[in-house]
């Protein structure tokens, strides 16, 4: 027996025939069809049964399901069964929030309300696009602050020619199934973009992408306004007090709301411009109270790294003998083992904190975070790179370090002084071709002869409303003075120019949003940029002897000193594992 099946474009009529009353062998043909396809129908539901009854009676099939209920180890032959049939009972869209991120990829931003975990083995999060291209959804980090799930998308190639670029959906299978009335809103662009929050007791804080975007150009802040709430007539609006930078404050909102709450940034119409609003990936919440504040530390350290765990620990031991009491650690979507070192130093009682701070080139707006951040549990704070030291030649005759030693260089608590600088010495390869076992202290002793810049210390209560930071210091409140040290009292040893397969890492990004990237072909003259250094990552002839016109072993020697420890075949540093 033949069975004949005719097929049909999906946009074709799917009622019974019209015509049943012709020729009745067509007549004949269409009872036949009918009934061998009843008859198929029943032997397909028979066999499925049979087999579902078999599996369900098999004592070795249950015992393995169970075993994956136990364990969530993926398996084959019935447990691939259990795992498909219970990830598609969970298959969803998931609410999230994207924005076009450098290297073309798109991170998206689970929305607060929505309860989504780290993925499990198996689990498949994706990212669709309206014209049927789907990308794997990686999981990147989860927010700290607000606990929100993140997930990075490659954007295809052929949306990477649309303007605007639609906002991606993410769901939690590559077999979800979009409605035909999705819409796609555009996607925001890393350079247009309200992409953090935090509050103080009595306003909040946006740190915003593209408004003010040269350094020093900054626009009036009654040129903005914040708005509260999903852009509409019903959302809060209030005024923006200060625009700086990446920076900008408002007070809250006078109105009971449901927290958290989206917020933006709102341009307000003039007579030559109409009213734009900057995209926002981030949300509002009050400042929530510790049920047991910490005691507040006098002396506390904050940096930003990406991929530095080898010399943390160093960083963290020599300043912590030294005076300081905490340190903040805003990591800048670190690969490395930084989750390690930072366990361990906290194992050996070290007082670290690590906050995850994933936006690229934001250094400014980190630090002018941190000064918020740290204000309630920080009396001063000292904004230092951990490959930068620092060091009082007054020192070099103590036996042993003292944790007064840092606090002796800052002003007495009657004086009006609210920031203190130390200027930077700058060191060189010194002969290296690898990372110095002991540590940088021991490793490069080479410097240039003139000092570089400077770096600080700063009261925090003294630190201008506007939070303005030009990375190397604050601006101040007009009534405190900022004062530079002696390089007598104080430098900054600063370990800038090291071996070169370890300076070349650098090439990888610069986190300052105002210095142009090393691979950029842009001011070739900066200050910013490495002297005879190109554009690509390319050891220069000579590297290794670069930058040495002054050889200064003083915190070399003392050091050793305070941290060596004597072995048969010369010494080891307290840091090294």
């Amino acid at each position: 027996m033949t069975l004949t099946f005719k097929t049909s474009s999906p946009c074709s009529n799917r009622s019974t025939p019209k015509n049943l009353t012709g020729d009745d062998s067509q007549f004949f043909h269409y009872r036949s069809y009918r009934a061998h396809t009843t008859t198929l129908f029943f032997v397909l539901v028979s066999l499925s049964s049979f087999v579902i009854f078999s599996l369900y009676c098999s004592p070795n099939a249950i015992y393995r399901a169970a075993l994956f209920a136990t364990t969530r180890q993926a398996q084959t032959g019935i447990v691939s069964y259990v795992i498909n049939v219970s990830h598609h009972q969970t298959i969803r869209r998931i609410r999230s929030e994207g924005v076009l991120w450098p290297g073309w990829e798109v991170m998206m931003i689970v929305s607060p309300d929505e309860n989504v975990t780290p993925p499990l083995p198996g689990e498949n999060y994706t990212c669709f696009y309206p014209n049927g291209e789907k990308t794997t959804a990686r999981f990147a980090v989860t927010l700290p602050l607000t606990n929100r799930t993140t997930f990075k998308c490659n954007l295809p190639g052929v949306c990477r020619h649309h303007h605007p670029i639609p906002t991606p959906i993410l769901a939690s299978s590559e077999s979800f199934e979009l409605s035909p009335e999705t819409r796609w809103p555009d996607l925001p662009l890393w350079n247009f973009v309200v992409f953090d929050t935090i509050s103080t007791e009595h306003d909040v804080v946006l740190f915003v992408k593209g408004p003010n975007r040269g350094l020093g150009s900054n626009k009036p802040p009654g040129t903005f306004r914040c708005v509260f709430g999903e852009e509409s007539d019903s959302a809060v609006r209030t005024v923006v007090t200060t625009s700086v930078q990446e920076v900008f404050r408002c007070p809250f909102p006078d109105v009971k709301m449901d927290y958290p709450v989206k917020i933006y940034l709102e341009k307000v119409a003039t007579d030559k411009e109409e009213m734009k609003v900057v995209p926002s990936v981030a949300y509002f919440s009050p400042k929530r109270r510790l049920v047991e504040p910490r005691v507040k530390s006098l002396l506390c350290a904050t940096t930003m790294v990406y991929n530095v765990a080898k010399y943390l620990r160093e960083w963290v031991m020599y300043h912590a003998t030294i005076g300081i009491q905490r340190f903040i650690i805003y990591d800048n979507g670190s690969e490395d083992e930084l989750n390690d070192v930072v366990e361990v130093l906290k194992s050996e009682r070290y007082d670290v904190t690590k906050v995850l701070w994933i936006w690229p080139k934001t250094q400014e707006a980190g630090f002018s975070h941190a000064a918020v951040y740290g204000n309630d549990s920080c009396t001063w704070m000292m904004y230092l790179d951990v490959d930068e030291f620092l060091f009082s030649p007054v020192w070099s005759n103590q036996s042993k370090p003292s944790d007064q030693m840092i606090r002796s260089l800052l002003p007495s608590d009657q004086n009006m002084i609210g920031q203190v600088s130390f200027k930077s010495l700058e060191f060189g390869p010194s002969n290296r071709t690898k990372h110095p076992a002991g540590g940088v202290t021991q490793g490069y002793t080479c410097r240039r002869e003139e000092e570089q810049r400077h770096k600080s210390i700063v009261l925090l209560s003294a630190v201008e409303h506007s939070l303005y930071t030009a990375i190397h210091h604050f601006s101040l409140k007009g009534e405190y003075e900022w004062r530079v040290a002696d390089t007598e009292e104080g430098v900054v040893n600063h370990y800038k120019y090291q071996a070169w397969r370890e300076f070349k890492a650098k090439f990888k990004r610069r986190v300052s949003a105002y210095v142009v990237d090393w691979t950029r072909v842009s001011n070739p003259t900066s200050r910013d940029r490495t002297p005879g250094l190109g554009f690509r990552p390319i050891e220069p002839e000579g590297w290794a002897q670069k930058f040495c016109e002054v050889m200064d072993t003083r915190l070399k020697r003392l050091t050793k000193k305070w941290f060596g420890y004597p072995e048969k075949n010369g010494y080891r540093m307290a840091w090294q594992r």
